[in-house]
């Protein structure tokens, strides 16, 4: 699964599905073992690699891609997990690369690892004192670059905590449909189903579970459609936005359509929704979810945002949601392989695409409308510059100050600016930024 990710740059979920129906075998609960050890890899990589290179004799770089992964295994069993023996640990490292390389790397392997348990107690991070932002890269594992640029947004304390957070393994957080049940209700129907789930502590539908014995989609009120798993500042933004009861609304790259199928609750199902994405599998998905929870009005609808969104839609929308393509770098502790699949470039690439299906999406927004652009990121290059550059650009738009106009749960999400910024070592959130625009009359 690492090498395939290695390769292909997929997230760590999707290597499992694929490993999952090759090996049917598999119980729930190695799979979970298989999935803890590649998040684990995935989180502490850069971590893991300083360890091993304090046991070389030769250029780290010269560690084949394959044989590279099988020593992160193991190193991070090693110093991570307790219940896994160190012994065990190499003996299975060893037993992987005779499958893959010569006897020389075999012992190579052998050696390095055993080396690393004899200094087990005295390996520790780079000096602090002499360059902090190496010293920060190192000992939360990102890389230098992300350090750099969060260190000056916020300053050492705050960007300590944030990259900590960023490797705490997240709750399952979920959505209750308050079309068929109520939050109480669901409380009580999972706690029968042995899942204890409480409150979150800002979005108004969502519930933090825990003590699952296996994965949620085996959960008897999932598959009834009584809740949906959503992140709790992905629930606040289709607040933020409130459709009613009878509006249109357009969801831009809509994906699986978490926040299409929370905005056709909050309308009472009641309208119309077009959710509209690229991906057909995605749409598929966001077709399943709306079925399994009741919803009708979600029209799924193939387009590319970026590629002329007016001259694809002839008509106009009370409500815009446009949940821009962005780094990910709010929602690394549900994905941390976005530590390493990122370039620092990115983020301005990335600001010109947004800046890009902004100016589209605009244009199909009713006078008096409202449009939400929302992120998953922390960068301010794609969050507050964009937004600004997108109101220079536009006259006939206004922002919607939030701290005037957020409900009062979620005041406390709003910073100076006026606009939603969720941070997980502030707020125990996904990282996400909104803003709420308004087409004048």
């Amino acid at each position: 699964m690492l090498n395939d990710l290695d390769r292909r740059s997929r997230h760590p979920e999707y290597s499992l599905e694929r490993a999952a129906q090759r090996d049917t075998a598999g119980s729930d609960r190695d799979r979970a073992f298989v999935l803890h050890l590649v998040q684990g890899v995935l989180r502490w990589r850069l971590r893991l690699d300083w360890i091993i290179q304090q046991g070389l004799r030769f250029p780290f770089r010269n560690i084949r891609p394959d044989v590279l992964n099988v020593l992160r295994l193991a190193v991070y069993q090693i110093f991570f997990m307790d219940r896994v023996p160190d012994s065990a640990a190499v003996n299975e490292a060893v037993k992987q690369v005779k499958g893959i390389a010569a006897n020389h790397v075999v012992r190579s392997v052998n050696g390095i690892l055993r080396q690393v348990c004899r200094g087990k107690m005295h390996i520790c991070c780079p000096d602090r004192s002499s360059d902090v932002i190496h010293y920060l890269s190192v000992c939360h594992s990102y890389p230098e670059w992300l350090v750099r640029r969060w260190v000056k947004e916020m300053g050492e304390e705050d960007a300590e905590k944030l990259l900590a957070a960023g490797n705490r393994v997240p709750s399952l957080v979920v959505r209750t449909n308050t079309l068929k049940i109520a939050r109480a209700e669901l409380i009580a129907l999972l706690q029968r189903e042995g899942i204890a789930a409480k409150p979150t502590n800002f979005a108004p539908e969502g519930l933090v579970l825990e003590g699952l014995k296996g994965p949620v989609d085996r959960s008897p009120s999932l598959r009834s459609g009584y809740f949906q798993v959503q992140g709790e500042a992905a629930q606040v933004c289709s607040h933020l936005l409130s459709p009613e009861s009878g509006e249109t609304v357009l969801d831009v790259c809509s994906g699986l359509g978490g926040k299409s199928t929370h905005m056709a609750q909050l309308m009472r199902d009641r309208g119309l929704i077009v959710g509209i994405d690229r991906n057909r599998r995605k749409l598929q998905k966001l077709v399943e979810s709306s079925l399994r929870l009741g919803i009708h009005v979600i029209e799924p609808l193939a387009g590319d945002a970026e590629q002329g969104l007016s001259r694809l839609l002839r008509c106009s929308f009370d409500r815009i949601m446009v949940d821009g393509p962005c780094s990910a770098l709010g929602v690394i502790s549900r994905h941390p392989d976005v530590k390493w699949n990122r370039e620092e470039g990115d983020l301005l690439r990335l600001k010109k695409l947004q800046k890009r299906i902004l100016d589209e999406a605009c244009l199909l927004l009713r006078p008096g409308g409202k449009m939400l652009y929302a992120t998953c990121t922390l960068s301010r290059e794609e969050n507050e510059d964009v937004a600004e550059a997108f109101l220079r650009g536009h006259r006939e738009m206004k922002l919607v100050d939030l701290r005037k106009r957020a409900p009062a749960w979620a005041k406390d999400l709003v910073n100076d600016e006026g606009f939603l910024k969720c941070f997980p070592h502030l707020h125990g959130t996904d990282g996400f930024f909104g803003g709420v625009f308004e087409k004048l009359n």
